[in-house]
C-alpha cells in the first residue's frame, strides 16, 4: 500500500517496532508522511476543503497508508490544510495526539504545513495567539514558520508562561525532534557529505527516470483496429512536431519544480520531447517544428505524420484548483488544426485526466505522458517502439466533469477510458 523509495531511508530490520523513525545512515534520509488525514477526499476535490465522511471511512480509506508508513520506519508525518468534517487538521487533537501518537504509537515528530497554523482560523491569522494555543495543543511538535518567527516565538513563549501550553508538551515535542536528529546522527555527523554532490543529474540517475517515464505513459488510443498509427517509423521524409509543451522543460516538469509553481521554458537540464524526437529518428528524416501552426502551412507541408505535445500548465496546490478541468488554448485547436490535416499522435502532458473527448476522434493516437520531467526520451523511446507501451490507467478517466466523483462500483460509472485501462504495443527491444 505504501511505498517508501529504497535507497533514501533504508529497509527497516524484520524485528522493527512499528511506530519509531527509522534511517540507516549518514547518507539516507528522514522519511516524512502527508497530509494527515483525509487530504485526498475534500468536497470537490479542491485545496484545502473538507473531507465530509464518517469515522470508518477516514479510517478504512485514509488511514491505512499511515499505519503502513508508520511500520516501515517514517520520521515525521505532515498535517494536513484540511478539516475532517468541519475541523480543522491542524486543530485537531483527537487525531492527532490520541490516535497518531497514542494508539498508532507514533515516536516521530509532527510538523505543520507552510503556515498551517495561521489557517486553523477564517481568514488565516486572523488570531495568531489562538493558531499557535491551538496548533501547538492538538500536537503538532514543529512549526512551519515561514515569515513571522518573532511573532510565533514570542506569543508562544508566553502561553507557556502563563500555563495555556504547559511544559509538558513542550517537553514532549523536543524529544521526539531529538529522537528523529539522533536517529539520523547529526549530532555526530551534522554536515551532508559534499562529495556526492556531483552524484546530482548522473547518467544512471536519468537513465532511471527514462525507465520510468517509458513504463508510466499509458496509450488511449492507437489508429483504427488492424491499422494502428504507433509505433512511428523512425525514417520518414519530413515530420511535424507541434503543441506548446513538445518543447517545454518547464511544462515537462509541472509544479514543485525548482519553483513552488513550476515555471515555463529551459528551466533545468533535461531533454525536451522535440530534443528527443530530433534524437530518436533516422538521420536522413526532417524534423520541423511549429509550437501552433495554421491549416496550409500543415496541409502544404509534406509531413509524413505529426506528433502534437499539449496539455496543462504547471501548478500546486490551490492554484490546481479547476471546475472544468481542459487543458488551455491553443492545445485543443491544435490538435484539430494539425490533426485534421496529417496523420498525427498526440501527447497529452497534464498531472491528471483532463477533458479529452472533444479531440478523441481528430486525432489518430492519444498518449497520456502525465509529467514526464527531466527526460523526455522516455517518450519517444516508446512513440518510435524502441520499447512497448505497457502502462495502465492509475485512476478512471471521465467523460465530462458532471461524471465527477465517479469511481468503479458506482452506479453511473461510464467512462470514457475505465480504471486499469492501457492498451499495449512490442518494442524492439523486448
Amino acid at each position: 500500500m505504501t511505498e517508501l523509495i529504497p535507497g533514501l531511508q533504508g529497509d527497516v530490520p524484520q524485528n522493527f517496532t512499528s511506530g519509531m523513525p527509522y534511517v540507516a545512515g549518514q547518507n539516507k534520509v528522514a522519511a516524512c508522511a502527508k497530509h494527515f488525514v483525509g487530504d485526498g477526499g475534500t468536497h470537490d476535490g479542491i485545496n484545502e476543503n473538507n473531507t465530509i465522511i464518517d469515522k470508518q471511512g477516514l479510517m478504512s480509506i485514509h488511514m491505512p497508508a499511515y499505519l503502513d508508513s508508520l511500520r516501515k520506519g517514517v520520521s515525521t508525518v505532515m498535517i494536513s490544510y484540511s478539516s475532517w468534517n468541519g475541523i480543522k487538521m491542524h486543530a485537531n487533537h483527537n487525531l492527532i495526539t490520541n490516535f497518531l501518537k497514542g494508539r498508532l504509537n507514533f515516536k516521530g515528530f509532527t510538523i505543520s504545513d507552510w503556515e498551517g497554523i495561521d489557517r486553523i482560523t477564517s481568514p488565516a491569522g486572523a488570531n495568531y495567539s489562538y493558531s499557535v494555543q491551538a496548533g501547538i495543543l492538538a500536537g503538532i511538535d514543529m512549526i512551519m514558520v515561514p515569515n513571522n518567527y518573532q511573532s510565533f516565538i514570542s506569543i508562544l513563549t508566553g502561553h507557556v508562561n502563563s500555563g495555556v501550553i504547559p511544559m509538558s508538551r513542550i517537553d514532549d515535542a523536543v524529544t521526539r525532534i531529538l529522537r528523529v536528529k539522533f536517529t539520523m546522527g547529526l549530532f555526530e555527523n551534522p554536515m551532508p557529505d559534499a562529495t556526492l554532490a556531483d552524484q546530482l543529474g548522473k547518467k544512471e540517475h536519468r537513465d532511471l527516470a527514462r525507465e520510468a517515464v517509458r513504463k508510466s505513459l499509458v496509450l488511449l488510443k492507437n489508429g483504427k483496429p488492424g491499422a494502428p498509427l504507433l509505433p512511428l517509423p523512425k525514417k520518414a521524409a519530413k515530420i511535424l512536431v507541434a503543441g506548446t509543451h513538445a518543447d517545454n522543460l518547464g511544462y515537462q516538469c509541472g509544479g514543485w519544480t525548482i519553483e513552488w509553481q513550476g515555471d515555463t521554458g529551459r528551466i533545468t537540464v533535461g531533454t525536451t520531447i522535440l530534443d528527443a524526437v530530433k534524437a530518436a529518428v533516422d538521420p536522413s528524416t526532417t524534423v520541423v517544428f511549429a509550437e501552433n501552426p495554421d491549416a496550409d502551412f500543415v496541409r502544404n507541408g509534406g509531413f509524413s505524420y505529426a506528433i502534437v505535445a499539449v496539455g496543462e500548465h504547471p501548478y500546486t496546490e490551490t492554484q490546481g484548483d479547476s471546475m472544468n478541468l481542459t487543458i488551455p488554448d491553443p492545445g485543443p485547436s491544435t490538435i484539430q488544426t494539425v490533426c485534421g490535416a496529417v496523420r498525427c499522435a498526440t501527447v497529452l502532458i497534464s498531472g491528471r485526466p483532463v477533458v479529452i473527448q472533444p479531440f478523441l476522434a481528430a486525432t489518430d493516437a492519444l498518449v497520456a505522458a502525465w509529467l514526464p520531467g527531466t527526460e523526455g526520451q522516455g517518450v519517444t523511446d516508446v512513440l518510435f517502439g524502441d520499447y512497448g507501451f505497457t502502462g495502465k490507467l492509475p485512476r478512471t478517466w471521465f467523460k465530462s466533469v458532471d461524471q465527477l466523483p465517479m469511481n468503479v462500483g458506482d452506479a453511473h460509472y461510464d467512462p470514457l477510458f475505465p480504471f486499469g485501462f492501457g492498451l499495449t504495443t512490442k518494442g524492439n527491444a523486448y
